[in-house]
């Protein structure tokens, strides 16, 4: 699915389905092993390229330039689907109600209600959303207990950081308050503690 043009999409499908196709042969195998691979692209705007084809729908295989009922390998397959283009050309096929499904998937028509096949996809996108919202809810109450948990630990940490500060400030008073029974000059208590001169004053 491509909703914005990025360009160069005509070398992109082409670089997928070449990745996809070369996967299939494994190592012992021959090119006989290569698998069929199909690429489809819906788009939600109008190619360059099929500008003067006015059906949404395209299907793309590797031909003789003349005798064009002649395909080369069926392996190499691209169908597009340009969705501007549906309301223009529909067809009344059952492929009309998948394009309309895929391009307004909330918007479904009652009359492709009766498709069967259509109506579980719809109902399995909308398990999808709904699971996309519990997931979205579950993950917002995951950030708010691991802020909680942050802000806690935040706490503690303040809690330590400030009993240590209070410890090492005790501490200093008791140095500084035996030195003065010593008779150590303010100078050379400064000189011993590292402290400031109006710190000791007040201790």
């Amino acid at each position: 699915m491509q909703v914005v043009d990025h360009k160069d999409i005509e070398k992109r499908i082409l670089w997928y389905w070449s990745k996809l196709y070369s996967r299939g042969i494994k190592k012992g195998k021959t090119y006989r092993d290569l698998h069929r691979t199909i690429v489809i692209l819906i788009t939600n705007y109008k190619l360059d390229v099929t500008s003067k084809i006015e059906k949404y729908f395209t299907k793309w295989t590797i031909r003789e330039s003349e005798y064009t009922n002649v395909i080369l390998t069926k392996d190499l397959e691209f169908f597009i689907i340009e969705l501007p283009k549906l309301k223009e050309n529909k067809t009344n096929t059952k492929l009309d109600k998948w394009a309309n499904f895929i391009e307004r998937p909330s918007q479904v028509d009652i009359m492709d209600e009766t498709d069967k096949a259509i109506k579980k996809a719809r109902m399995l996108l909308e398990e999808m959303s709904n699971d996309e919202h519990e997931r979205y809810i579950a993950g917002l109450r995951e950030k708010y207990i691991l802020d909680q948990l942050s802000i806690e630990q935040s706490g503690i940490e303040k809690g330590i950081e400030k009993g240590i500060e209070k410890g090492i400030e005790q501490r200093n008073k008791e140095i500084v308050k035996k030195l003065k029974e010593m008779n150590f000059s303010i100078d050379k208590i400064v000189e011993v503690t590292g402290l400031k001169k109006e710190e000791i004053e007040k201790m």
